[in-house]
């Protein structure tokens, strides 16, 4: 995208038109857009991990993210090769949802969905606390051995470390999708999040079940971390990242893996479009706001998001 914005800063006003309406140049946009949408998806993949599970929003998503990379960096900073840093960030992850269920949702069971969101606000101020603690404030660069060079190929200008991060990213959430789908856990998790007290009472252990998919989330937060991490650094601003993930998970619907996979790709595409062509309109910088006007669009029009269950209640 670096390349499209200088394209766009220095031939504005003048032959940036002819450059616009090229088909290739269209293409070059499209496709950078369906690769930052593939990792905004990855993102928002965690949100619906959790809410299926437990039915309630994790605000603390983004914290893990910025945790699961801290951990990676501080592995590696201690001289582990790359394999054993990633396990051992894994590793990390695994602990971290064990101490969640044991300290947090366990005594949370069956509890109104609000009293759990506000638990997961709190729980995003403690992973940044203690990342911080632990590792420090200061940005930290990423390097796990992802290419970062740029080709051509066909006239578009690509770059390896987005197609690594993009193809990595999607196999994980095909692996997800299918484990959600044809598994007795995956099932099991779908239960859960229907009815706390039900499930128990039909003996799905709904403790190992919240370690599971909070592990999992962790997993899916270590992939987000390497991915951005190793494109912008490491540092607490990466939190910020979930946000990014809200207008994906409006616009797919926060209990559809399918709809996080589509909609991170619809915001991706939207918004490098929006900046590129729209953008001469308003101003510039379209791109930082659009995905959340369309979100608000779609809350307007289908609140449940394109793949969402939508709530009927009978009185």
């Amino acid at each position: 995208m670096e390349m499209l914005t200088l394209i766009y800063d220095t031939m504005i006003g003048g032959p940036f038109t002819d450059i616009a309406d090229s088909p290739v140049f269209f293409a070059e946009v499209v496709i950078t857009g369906l690769l930052t949408g593939v990792m905004y998806s990855l993102v928002a993949l965690g949100f619906v991990l959790i809410f299926k599970a437990s039915g309630v929003f994790n605000f603390a998503q983004g914290a893990m993210v910025l945790f699961a990379a801290l951990a990676l960096v501080g592995f590696l900073e201690q001289g582990f090769p790359v394999p054993l840093a990633i396990l051992g960030a894994i590793a990390v992850m695994g602990v971290l949802a064990y101490v969640i269920e044991y300290v947090m949702l366990r005594h949370l069971v069956n509890q109104e969905g609000i009293i759990l969101f506000m638990a997961t606000i709190g729980l995003n101020f403690v992973l940044e606390g203690t990342g911080q603690m632990m590792w420090g404030s200061n940005v930290k660069i990423l390097d796990v051995g992802l290419p970062q060079s740029s080709f051509e190929w066909g006239g578009i200008l690509l770059n390896t470390l987005d197609l690594s991060a993009a193809l990595i990213a999607a196999s994980l959430v095909a692996t997800l999708a299918l484990f959600f789908q044809y598994t007795n856990v995956g099932r099991a998790l779908r239960a859960v999040a229907d009815d706390h007290q039900a499930a128990l009472s039909v003996g799905i252990p709904l403790k190992t079940i919240w370690i599971i998919v909070w592990a999992v989330a962790g997993v899916v937060a270590l992939a987000a971390g390497v991915m951005w991490g190793s494109k912008s650094g490491v540092s607490f601003s990466l939190s910020l990242i979930a946000l990014k993930a809200l207008p994906v998970l409006i616009l797919g619907g926060f209990t559809s893996i399918p709809g996080a996979i589509i909609g991170g790709l619809v915001i991706g595409v939207g918004e490098k479009i929006a900046e590129i062509y729209w953008g001469p309109a308003f101003g510039g910088a379209i791109e930082d706001w659009f995905a959340y006007m369309l979100a608000l669009a779609f809350l307007m029009f289908r609140p449940q998001g394109l793949f969402g269950e939508k709530i009927i209640e009978r009185v």
